[in-house]
């Protein structure tokens, strides 16, 4: 009995934050499409939070029923001439409504109009990140420690390019970094790359070049990633840990500055990927967000609000993809729309379609064998 209430209290203590984390994620990105429709004069048939049976809801004036299903693995907002969840269109639907119905269904608005509407999901997803570290900034404000050089680990890469204990980083590539963070976020994304780094010793300056060797590390809770590494340490003392405080104006810069660098971290990811400079097992699924959602939760509330945003930011660019079925499939259906002038035929988009939920599915798959093996292998 103990074995069984603890391996359900492990479960519990995974589950329970992940479902929190993909909730509020999901809801504010179906949230997005919601109201740019509304606005639109859509007709919104339905807004649900997860899969399959619905387990309770109701209807508002305007028709649309709001709903929490039984598999709380995401959501949909169904419109009117929509097939299903993917807002395929129902061709036989279509062909059966009357003048009145077809004024506010999905399929009838100009293409600027579905465009906004399926960009405002993904857009929806940046704005919660970005009011998420608004609001941890604004209210905590930013804890740095300045870049100074506590310890060089023999034999590393900053111990070749000449880094002493007690240098002050001042720039990387002639960009100016604040903060030791800063450094890390540069190094950890150039493997195998020189960089010109100043520092600043004693009364002088010093240019010199290190270059950061792959490896592989720990986040503390048994998951690896492989990034770029130096092999310095910050001072922990109290005169180089600083607090920066913000305003609600500057509360919101930082966290669009935030947002850009998550952004640009997963864009160049999947650039590297492409070209082979990455690998792909550092591609996680629903598993691994489930425990790294469940591991963050055991450290409070305030990382598992963090995780929330990057998730956010994570799913409004995966539905960004120009993948036929997500937001950017749509999206690029409707950039041809308007640059031929005409949609694309029928038979064309049902295929691609076909090919986009092939593709997606094939990344699921993947992702989850990924995360099976990483667990499997620990």
């Amino acid at each position: 009995m103990d074995v069984l209430s603890s391996v359900l209290g492990g479960s519990l203590g995974v589950i329970i934050p992940f479902l929190a984390v993909l909730t509020v994620v999901v809801f504010f990105h179906e949230l997005g499409h919601f109201l740019v429709a509304r606005w639109c004069g859509v007709k919104v048939l339905a807004f649900s939070v997860g899969f399959g049976p619905e387990l309770l809801g109701r209807n508002d004036k305007h028709g649309t029923r709001w709903k929490v299903c039984a598999i709380p693995l995401g959501g949909y907002v169904k419109f009117s001439g929509d097939e299903n969840a993917a807002s395929v269109p129902d061709r036989d639907e279509q062909a059966k409504m009357d003048e009145e119905m077809r004024r506010t269904a999905f399929f009838a608005k100009n293409p600027w109009q579905r465009s906004a509407i399926v960009a405002a999901g993904p857009i929806a997803n940046f704005i919660l990140a970005i009011l998420i570290f608004a609001g941890m900034f604004g209210f905590l404000g930013k804890f740095e420690t300045l870049p100074r050089v506590d310890q060089v680990r023999p034999g590393s890469a900053a111990e070749m390019a000449g880094i002493l204990p007690g240098d002050l980083i001042l720039s990387i590539d002639g960009n100016p970094v604040e903060s030791f963070n800063d450094v890390q976020r540069v190094v950890t994304a150039s493997a195998g790359v020189p960089m010109q780094v100043d520092v600043e010793r004693g009364d002088a300056v010093e240019r010199l070049t290190a270059t950061p060797e792959l490896q592989e590390i720990s986040d503390g809770f048994g998951n690896t990633q492989k990034v770029g590494i130096l092999g310095i340490q910050r001072n922990t003392s109290q005169e180089d840990i600083i607090v920066k405080r913000f305003g609600p104006v500057e509360a919101v810069g930082e966290g669009v500055k935030e947002t850009w660098y998550i952004l640009d971290r997963t864009l160049g990811y999947i650039g590297d990927l492409f070209l082979g400079k990455e690998d792909p097992d550092q591609l996680g699924g629903p598993i691994r967000i489930a425990q790294i959602s469940g591991q963050v939760a055991t450290h409070g509330i305030l990382p598992l609000i963090n995780l929330t945003a990057v998730l956010s930011i994570s799913i409004g660019l995966l539905n960004l993809m120009p993948v036929p079925m997500l937001d950017g499939g749509h999206l690029l259906y409707y950039i041809i729309e308007i640059v031929r002038g005409k949609p694309l035929s029928e038979k064309l988009q049902d295929f691609g379609f076909r090919i986009g939920i092939t593709l997606v599915l094939l990344l699921m798959v993947f992702a989850t064998w990924n995360d099976l093996r990483s667990i499997i292998g620990s």
